[in-house]
């Protein structure tokens, strides 16, 4: 029953990203608000379902968008990894977890993203690349890390309360 909770909070931030967020440009790069709800759920004591919810993720956006769905996909589940490792060892500070995790998986998802481009004889410059779309891309997602976050929290208080002392 506690999946069930996955399917709008996944629908809702895809249709968010493709209507809304993928609109909102810096320089050229764009936020990755599917990324930055991943990290954030992952990040959350007692949540056991964010490898479901990356694959499912990964595999929507990789359907609406034009690369391959391999990106995404690979992509995501690299920053589920990363959030399970963080929030083993980084556990006194989730914000600080939370920023690194975004900014790396937002690095990592960038250059698959360019790897499968460049594999299709896609030319792109990478000094193009990394001042015009990654950077501004991780600093709309550090942008949305801090709200995501405190949403997330809340839902995965919801979802999987505390035990109740008595």
């Amino acid at each position: 029953m506690r999946n069930l909770v996955a399917v709008p909070v996944i629908l809702l931030s895809v249709i968010l990203q493709s209507a809304v967020i993928s609109r909102v440009y810096l320089l050229s790069g764009s936020a990755d608000l599917p990324l930055v709800m991943l990290a954030a759920w992952a990040l959350q004591e007692g949540v056991d379902s964010a490898w479901h919810w990356a694959i499912a993720t990964g595999l929507l956006v990789g359907f609406i968008s034009g690369i391959s769905w391999v990106v995404p996909v690979a992509g995501y589940i690299a920053v589920v990894v990363l959030a399970y490792l963080f929030q083993r060892r980084v556990w006194q500070a989730p914000l600080l977890a939370m920023f690194t995790i975004t900014f790396i998986g937002t690095i990592l998802v960038s250059f698959l993203s360019v790897g499968v481009l460049r594999f299709s004889d896609v030319d792109l410059p990478m000094s193009d690349v990394l001042g015009l779309v990654m950077l501004p891309g991780v600093l709309l997602n550090l942008l949305l890390a801090i709200p995501v976050y405190a949403v997330m929290r809340d839902l995965a208080r919801w979802v999987y309360p505390a035990p109740e002392v008595e």
